[in-house]
């Protein structure tokens, strides 16, 4: 490159404002594409298994607690998930959606990442299950 084309180039910029973008503050529309959160509907699932099945990355997990009381419970491990959206398309019952709302997922620790859907006394039962028995917790603390 020449000096005086980059002298051109530099000066032009001195007149242009900034691109900058204030991310926190000044939020942009995220694509309509963009796959963010999983998220489970609970009255449509019938816990089949499907989803955790078909994730490749291992991400899902459905307990099946009652299955005429529809007593389920899904652990959905965010940090594992590569939001390939198959558990979406492999859902019969479309229980799961990947809204591009809800795509901020970042977090100071990894418990942050492990969501446990369900009703929140069957969750719990689930994971003092998971205690009991002398395997980790599913969120890793």
């Amino acid at each position: 490159m020449k000096l005086g084309a980059m002298l051109g180039d530099v000066i032009r910029s001195l007149f242009k404002t900034p691109i900058t973008e204030y991310y926190p503050y000044q939020k942009k529309a995220a694509p309509q594409r963009l796959r963010g959160k999983l998220l489970w509907n609970r009255e449509s699932c019938t816990g089949c298994g499907l989803c955790a099945k078909d994730c490749p990355a291992g991400a899902l997990d459905v307990i099946v607690i009652d299955k005429k009381a529809k007593k389920i419970v899904m652990n959905y491990d965010a940090d594992h998930c590569i939001y390939c959206g198959q558990c979406v398309v492999t859902c019969r019952q479309s229980s799961l959606s990947m809204p591009s709302t809800d795509w901020e997922l970042a977090a100071l620790s990894r418990g942050g990442l492990s969501m446990h859907y369900g009703d929140e006394a069957d969750v719990k039962a689930v994971l003092a299950g998971l205690l009991k028995d002398g395997a980790a917790p599913a969120d890793g603390g």
